[in-house]
């Protein structure tokens, strides 16, 4: 008589945890390198309240393209740009119709030397440093919108000799953060956290000095049929994610 009802929550166990996996995904995500730290706090929110999980991949969005247009295996893309991700669409490489705008970057002028950089970008002009760190313009979007300032301000030919190119935004960062460059630019969202700058000293340049970093989401053909997928994109259009999002410093 024991036995019978042992059986029965076994086989009923046995059943909730296929249902449970056969509902849970994953979802593999190239993500731009700026936004590392947020998409880290938002995928455990993720995970937690969708039962999916987020698998990334971080780099520059210029690399990333190459590699999603040479079969990577990626299922969602979160850009650095708006351009990327429509240059795709118009490749038919995405779901169509999953494009959106997910954050606006914001660059900064970054030492991690406290009270080097002040908090009109002076210390540019003054010239005293030996080397200016940017991501690969070429690559980075961040990287685009450093070299857009430096011509704003008349300083691409005084720079030229002293800037140092990471491969991607992170790469800058950590020019900087190791001393091998004496300031650079980077993502605000590297250095920012609930209204502050976390460390070193930092001019947030204004908007108007470069193009509007829109950075946009798509899901890419591999990920069609998979809920994770949808759901992740679904989950950073909504208010947990925005919170997260604003708190890096980036617009909605």
């Amino acid at each position: 008589m024991r036995i019978r009802p042992l059986h029965l929550a076994a086989t009923a166990l046995a059943s909730l945890i296929c249902l449970n996996t056969a509902w849970a995904d994953e979802v593999q995500v190239a993500v731009a390198a700026n936004f590392t730290a947020p998409i880290q706090a938002i995928a455990k929110d993720f995970e937690k309240d969708t039962g999916h999980k987020l698998v990334a991949a971080y780099g520059a969005t210029g690399q990333f393209y190459a590699q999603i247009k040479n079969g990577a295996p990626f299922e969602v893309f979160l850009a650095a740009d708006d351009s990327t991700p429509a240059k795709l669409e118009q490749e038919n490489e995405i779901v169509p119709g999953s494009r959106f705008t997910y954050a606006i970057g914001t660059l900064a002028l970054w030492s991690a030397k406290e009270g080097y950089v002040d908090a009109k970008g002076e210390v540019l002009k003054k010239n005293a440093y030996k080397h200016l760190s940017i991501a690969n313009p070429k690559a980075a979007p961040y990287g685009l919108a450093a070299t857009q300032v430096l011509d704003k301000l008349n300083l691409t030919e005084a720079t030229k000799g002293k800037i140092v190119e990471g491969q991607n935004i992170t790469q800058a960062f950590q020019f900087v953060s190791t001393g091998n460059a004496e300031l650079g630019f980077v993502a605000l969202s590297q250095i920012y956290k609930d209204g502050k700058v976390t460390s070193g000293s930092a001019w947030i340049v204004p908007s108007a000095l470069h193009d509007p970093i829109r950075q946009d989401a798509v899901i890419l053909n591999k990920g069609k049929d998979n809920a994770a997928a949808k759901a992740l994109v679904e989950y950073l259009k909504g208010p947990k994610a925005a919170a997260v999002i604003k708190s890096y410093g980036y617009e909605i």
